[in-house]
């Protein structure tokens, strides 16, 4: 009896041991996963922020600089489709286009198909600027992943993506309202 009350004592523990080791995995596990997020926005702030300051050296925002890069990918979007892929309210960039046009860096022309759209196209000036930009953003690479090994690059990249897709998703799905 005693020998069946020992083995039982010593199974309880291992399971007990095995649920706490669990758990605690379990926690640590979430605290590294905390840990990652807050580093991920402390980081994606530090890194805007310094963005910032380098393009205001060279006379622009980054919010310019975003809308130049993509209309250099894809000149011709009309400002409801570039807002959509910028992920804005159109409302927000039509003060943002209003500056690039009055720069000279942009211009708007009417869409033949739709007389009430515009299409968005880069100036001489803006396809300048944006090439000039290239050469900061390469800057700012250099600066800011200097010693970081290609292969880290790839997987913090891949897992990056990862994690955009995931939250992608997670925004999709309907929110869960508890019923008032």
């Amino acid at each position: 009896m005693q020998y069946n009350t020992l083995a039982l004592n010593v199974y309880t523990d291992q399971i007990l041991n095995n649920w706490k080791g669990s758990e605690n995995r379990h926690r640590m596990s979430l605290d590294l996963k905390r840990q990652f997020i807050v580093q991920l926005i402390e980081s994606s702030r530090l890194l805007r922020n310094y963005i910032d300051q380098r393009a205001k050296r060279r006379g622009t925002t980054r919010a310019q600089w975003i809308v130049l890069f993509r209309l250099r990918q894809q000149e011709g979007l009309s400002q409801v489709d570039l807002a959509e892929v910028l992920e804005l309210q159109p409302i927000s960039l039509v003060r943002l286009l209003d500056r690039l046009v009055e720069h000279g860096l942009l211009e708007r022309r009417s869409d033949p198909k739709d007389r009430r759209a515009n299409r968005l196209f880069l100036t001489a000036s803006g396809r300048q600027l944006v090439d000039e930009l290239d050469s900061l953003r390469d800057a700012i690479a250099t600066d800011v992943l200097q010693d970081v090994p290609a292969s880290a690059i790839e997987t913090s990249l891949k897992t990056l993506r990862d994690i955009k897709e995931r939250i992608k998703g997670v925004a999709e799905q309907p929110a869960n309202i508890a019923a008032e």
